[in-house]
């Protein structure tokens, strides 16, 4: 007998009244029975995972009937939106006569808030100041990121569409889409959190979406000290270097904390001064009073009127900035930062990924060359090395921690080949202890750095004592 057959047969069975019925020969009913058992297994688990899901659901178009254009009323604040979704949401789940515990009623209750309000069920794990990061890797496959270490959540979304829907919201909010003529958007939330999000086609099993969390309140230099990113005597010597207006890049990988200690960096600029920013998706949060924020624009639904990083650079130049901070160079406007960077804006401050301070300057010598000018090696390298002063190694470790491992000054040319010297280097000869937490910090190598001078010239002295040899930075 076919498969086809025997599957028939047994849908035969399922169908009759006498269960009792003796099944043909050569069937394969066992196997098929089982097969059955599982599936109504897996339907049973998951409403037990939730009873209330289809409360939920009838409660939510309830609310949103109810309350229609309110929802997206433009004119009243967040906390009147809210008193009025609390008590329409009161009324709706009293109406459903559904027999449930005070406790079920408190979690129904500010789940469908969650929803309607912020992001569904990742909203309490966006208010959660322990976590750093969440990614969602299905609907139903959430991890967050806690102490420098992936752990999944019990937390899902309800299905694909709710999923989407809540992607849409995000983006929505700040005029970017994501559809399947445009799969893949970077965004950012309100308080300056980083989102990604990629759908299907592209997304082969369903919509993913990252959020790279950003504390409330934005991190100070004292909190990376406390984290160990930094150490006091450095966190000096990186505030005179911005005070004394070296050109400065912060290089490091994916998820090091480029963008933290930028920002942190970037709070060192005095207020008198006017600054720029140009990112992708404003992130930065600088506390001065005259700051200037752009940020750059994707193509709309007809592939016209995107605005790039680079396009944003060159605008800057015409607006008597003081200092240009590019969030992050990833393309040609590397070519417009170095020549903003030697034409009187100096100062300026960037992040780009590499590995090594050495990695920073050939990728930025590749991303020069993106700009399709047709400049010689040497001409590119020569404006890399009058134009950058420092660069800041910034690196994630194995035990989770972003620690900064590098200090390196940028000092000239030597024939066709950019000379640096390392002024700081983590020490890793300190080993780990118990807890599996690197104990090093930065080390000095014993070599005065020549920025100084320039420094000094901008009445910024730096205390030489932390460049001699023999410990580490404390």
């Amino acid at each position: 007998m076919s498969l086809t057959d025997r599957l028939a047969a047994a849908r035969g069975r399922t169908t009759e009244p006498d269960q009792g019925a003796p099944a043909p020969t050569g069937s394969t009913t066992p196997a098929v029975q089982r097969s059955v058992a599982n599936v109504e297994d897996k339907k049973r688990s998951s409403t037990k995972a939730d009873p209330f899901q289809d409360l939920k659901r009838t409660v939510h178009q309830r609310l949103v009937e109810a309350l229609g254009p309110k929802l997206y009323d433009a004119h009243m604040t967040q906390s009147e939106l809210e008193q009025q979704v609390r008590l329409a949401l009161q009324t709706a789940i009293a109406d459903t006569d559904t027999p449930m515990s005070s406790a079920d009623r408190t979690r129904i209750s500010q789940e469908i808030a969650d929803d309607i309000l912020g992001y569904g069920p990742i909203e309490p794990l966006l208010r959660d100041p322990n976590l750093s990061e969440v990614m969602v890797n299905a609907f139903d496959s959430i991890y967050v990121e806690k102490s420098g270490k992936l752990v999944k959540t019990g937390t899902s979304f309800t299905d694909e569409a709710h999923l989407r829907r809540t992607i849409d919201k995000i983006v929505s909010k700040i005029g970017r889409r994501v559809d399947e003529t445009s799969p893949m958007v970077d965004a950012r939330l309100p308080d300056g959190s980083r989102v990604n999000a990629i759908i299907p086609p592209l997304a082969l099993d369903g919509s993913k979406l990252t959020i790279r969390k950003f504390s409330e309140d934005p991190y100070t230099v004292d909190d990376l000290i406390n984290f160990g990113t930094l150490t006091q005597a450095s966190a000096g010597l990186l505030e005179g270097c911005v005070r004394g207006r070296l050109n400065i890049l912060v290089s490091g990988g994916t998820g090091s904390g480029k963008t933290t200690t930028l920002n942190v960096l970037s709070a060192f600029i005095p207020d008198d001064e006017r600054i720029v920013t140009i990112e992708d998706a404003a992130e930065l949060r600088l506390g001065q009073d005259h700051v200037l924020r752009l940020e750059s624009r994707p193509p709309n639904i007809e592939g016209k009127g995107a605005v790039t990083i680079r396009d944003l650079v060159k605008n800057s130049l015409r607006m008597r900035p003081d200092r240009v901070v590019v969030g992050e160079i990833r393309d040609a406007a590397a070519l417009d930062m170095l020549q903003a960077m030697n034409t009187g804006h100096d100062g300026s401050i960037s992040t780009l990924h590499a590995n090594t301070p050495r990695d920073a300057l050939a990728r930025l010598e590749t991303m020069v060359l993106m700009a399709g000018m047709d400049l010689p090696v040497r001409a590119i390298r020569e404006q890399v090395a009058s134009a950058v002063d420092l660069i800041i190694q910034q690196t994630r470790l194995k035990d989770g921690t972003r620690r900064i491992t590098a200090i390196t000054e940028i000092v000239g040319m030597e024939g066709d080949i950019i000379t640096t010297q390392d002024v700081f280097m983590f020490d890793y000869a300190a080993g780990v202890g118990e807890d599996g937490k690197f104990k090093g910090g930065l080390k000095s190598m014993g070599l005065r750095p020549r920025f100084l001078e320039h420094l000094a010239d901008h009445g910024v002295h730096v205390d030489p004592a932390i460049f001699a040899t023999g410990g580490t930075l404390r």
